[in-house]
């Protein structure tokens, strides 16, 4: 017995100033065939479960490329042809191969490839052949296409949002394909389109409730596995959008009807699913008005895990024009502001030029005299799958009593550790902004006295009437009625 692991992918906004390169991916994960470390990185769940489990049963594992990068625009096709080409060779170099299991996002777009994971799939299996059995991991923001599901015998997709499922979501996988190869079971797909595009919060209700829901199925009645791709909004593609995705054994009808059924359900709740989004004014206001905090806001807009810049001001202008005190924000993405804090020195006070340098969608640059609190060579933040998110170089530096976290790697808010390695105490602060959607709900909720989500604009702005789609299917509500 032979299994293959490789991993490809990243989050495209196509809506983002900043292309994905190459680069890109060598900046975040790159790991050539074999060289893959012992903890797990963004789309490597299921190498570590294969790891056991090879090492258990006898069975021989072969280890391809595994790239992946931060959220960004559009991949460029060197990049996106690359990277798929090397992933194709190290399989070509294992062959033959009993099972192939491929950790991939599901909505990564290249330039002349709307669904690169469709393309990915549909190479391997033409390489490997109908018999041998191919699973893979998404996110479940993934762009779900019929291509995917007819290429792959099993796709699991994370169900929590916070993604704090990861490592559990592969182990299911793996069961999964490792139960088609001794033929204890036959999967048989189904994929019903919502028609909508609903991002679901997980941490509270409907959301949480509907996990549950979702998982009583498994297990009973023939029934394999239940997903729900919410979609990624700002991917301008056809297959963008909320889908249910259910596995029946050898029961296609059985599949079918339960994938209908969930997805009526999901619309009728679409209405209470929406995030409750405020404007600056309105989050800051509730936040000042709040008990002690702190209070978390969530600057959504600016959120660096949908591919947004990262170095957007609105939110600080404002904070700083309503001269507010005792508040946090990061991270921030501004490598030259970091850059001259480290040669300034812990404890210079200069004037500062912050963010607002990307595009229009970043705002103004924000021109602030600063105190330079701490510095920190080579940072990382605490990932939702236990592993490090480098964010390089780290500056904590203070401006008229806000504490701003400065990065030179861009990422978006997942841990606490983003503030405490830097000696910044959140716990004591009012108000901390966080530029994240949700991920960062995980971590800072177990500090969080209250949590805002805050739209507005920015290159990952919740508004999604504002974006101008060419691609995707309509109608699609809440686009359309």
């Amino acid at each position: 017995m032979k299994v293959f692991f490789a991993a490809l992918g990243t989050e495209t906004n196509t809506f983002s100033p900043l292309p994905t390169s190459l680069a890109s991916f060598k900046d975040r994960d790159y790991y050539p065939s074999g060289t893959h470390p012992g903890k797990p990185t963004f789309l490597s769940a299921p190498l570590h479960v294969l790891r056991e489990r090879c090492a258990e049963l006898g069975w021989e594992l072969a280890e391809g490329v595994i790239a992946a990068a931060q959220p960004s625009g559009t991949t460029t096709r060197a990049a996106y042809e690359t990277l798929r080409e090397e992933l194709l060779a190290d399989l070509a170099k294992a062959m033959p191969v009993d099972m192939v299991v491929l950790g991939m996002h599901g909505a990564m777009v290249a330039d002349g490839y709307d669904d690169c994971e469709g393309d990915v799939l549909a190479r391997v299996r033409a390489m490997v052949g109908s018999t041998v059995i191919v699973g893979a991991e998404l996110d479940l923001h993934a762009h779900l296409s019929s291509q995917m599901v007819q290429e792959a015998d099993v796709l699991v997709l994370y169900k929590e949002y916070p993604h704090t499922d990861i490592m559990a979501r592969a182990k299911e996988l793996v069961d999964l394909c490792f139960a088609a190869y001794d033929k204890k079971i036959q999967p048989v797909a189904a994929l019903v389109d919502c028609n909508m595009i609903v991002p679901i919060h997980t941490t509270r209700e409907p959301g949480a409730s509907i996990v549950k829901r979702l998982q009583s199925f498994e297990g009973k009645d023939g029934i394999l596995s239940v997903s729900v791709a919410h979609g990624f909004a700002t991917g301008d593609v056809p297959e963008m959008g909320t889908k249910v995705l259910v596995y029946a054994n050898g029961d296609l009808a059985g599949a079918q009807a339960l994938a209908r059924q969930l997805a009526d359900e999901l619309i009728a709740m679409r209405d209470s699913l929406l995030v409750p989004y405020r404007s600056i004014d309105q989050a800051l206001d509730e936040a000042l008005s709040a008990a002690p905090g702190p209070v978390v806001l969530a600057d959504r807009a600016d959120n660096p895990g949908s591919g947004a810049v990262g170095d957007a001001t609105f939110m600080l202008r404002r904070m700083l024009e309503r001269k507010i005190q005792h508040a946090a924000v990061g991270p921030f993405w501004d490598p030259i502001a970091a850059r001259i804090a480290f040669d300034a020195g812990v404890g210079a006070t200069l004037r500062m030029r912050i963010g607002g340098k990307i595009g229009p969608l970043s705002g103004d640059p924000v021109d602030v005299q600063c105190s330079v609190k701490a510095l920190k060579r080579e940072m990382s933040m605490t990932s939702l799958s236990g592993g490090q998110t480098p964010l390089g170089d780290c500056a904590l530096v203070e401006a008229e009593g806000i504490e701003i976290v400065l990065t030179s790697n861009r990422n978006q808010a997942m841990n606490i550790d983003l503030f405490t390695q830097l000696g910044c105490d959140i716990t004591k602060k009012q108000i901390v902004v966080v530029k994240s959607a949700q991920h960062f709900y995980a971590s800072f909720s177990t500090i969080a006295k209250q949590v805002i989500y805050v739209g507005g604009k920015g290159v990952a702005t919740p508004d999604w009437k504002t974006l101008t789609y060419t691609k995707i299917r309509r109608p699609k509500w809440p686009l359309d009625a």
